[in-house]
């Protein structure tokens, strides 16, 4: 047990929680969005807004004394703090983009972390009714059944999922669009899908065989990271050093590959500024 009640609580109130966002996403999916921006390309609606609200309010009448970190409140009031006690992480439309354009790559994702470390994760993807989760040392699911990661050990048959994110920067451009022209001679095939927690999912349940991202917020990550390790999948830093997950930087994939991967990766992260 832990403080305000069992993993398994946590787990049954977050996937309430990120069931009755959907509803809100899956009503909103198809009208007509009130869109606002965030920079020049990250956008932000009053769906997004409106499911943050739905997922704190009923999370905090559960378990009033944990903290609570969502993209929403914290892109408007510039600060995050990340402590040892139960918080709640929370990215309530990742793949804002894709819900603004109709595509159904979009979810809610629910992560709670203690001392700092995921615990439990939840990922749903209303649109297309796939509901990822996990509980540290439980094993991951998707709708109920259990997921492996991939075991391809060949660089060269892997299919690896990434995003360019919202940074225009020159500098972090040229080294996105490089690495994708390098990855691109040693892999199968490269998807840019635009939601980190999917692709980590994806990672999970073996749909993809590599991932790499930079440019995001502990939000996009705190779900997907639990249920990638919990599939079995590894996660880590670009550079290979742990994974931080305050940083802006993940790459995960089975540890087959993982050395092949970020020989790769290597020249990318050098030259960009994340």
């Amino acid at each position: 047990m832990t403080e305000n009640g069992s993993l398994s609580e946590f787990m049954n109130a977050a996937i309430d929680a990120a069931k009755s966002a959907g509803q809100v996403i899956r009503n909103a999916f198809y009208e007509t969005k009130l869109v606002e921006h965030k920079g020049s390309v990250d956008l932000v609606t009053k769906t997004d807004k409106e499911c943050e609200d739905l997922i704190f309010n009923y999370l905090k009448q559960k378990f009033p004394t944990h903290k609570f970190i969502g993209e929403e409140t914290t892109a408007a009031n510039g600060k995050m703090e990340l402590t040892d006690e139960p918080t709640w992480i929370v990215d309530p439309v990742d793949g804002t983009t894709n819900f603004v354009h109709g595509f159904p790559f979009v979810c809610v994702s629910i992560g709670l972390t203690i001392s700092k470390t995921p615990v439990v994760g939840v990922v749903y993807n209303p649109i297309i009714n796939e509901l990822f989760t996990a509980i540290e040392g439980q094993g991951a699911f998707l709708n109920g059944n259990p997921i492996k990661a991939s075991s391809q050990s060949e660089l060269l048959k892997c299919l690896l999922a990434t995003d360019v994110g919202y940074s225009r920067e020159k500098s972090n451009v040229d080294a996105m669009t490089n690495s994708i022209n390098s990855l691109l001679l040693k892999v199968r095939s490269i998807r840019i899908c635009g939601s980190c927690a999917l692709n980590l999912c994806g990672i999970a349940c073996g749909r993809f065989d590599l991932f790499f991202q930079s440019g995001f917020g502990p939000w996009d990550v705190a779900a997907g990271v639990l249920i990638v390790k919990e599939a079995g999948g590894i996660v880590y830093d670009q550079s290979g050093k742990d994974f931080d997950l305050t940083s802006q930087r993940v790459a995960a994939s089975n540890s087959i590959v993982k050395d092949a991967f970020l020989e790769v990766l290597e020249p990318y992260v050098a030259s960009s500024n994340y």
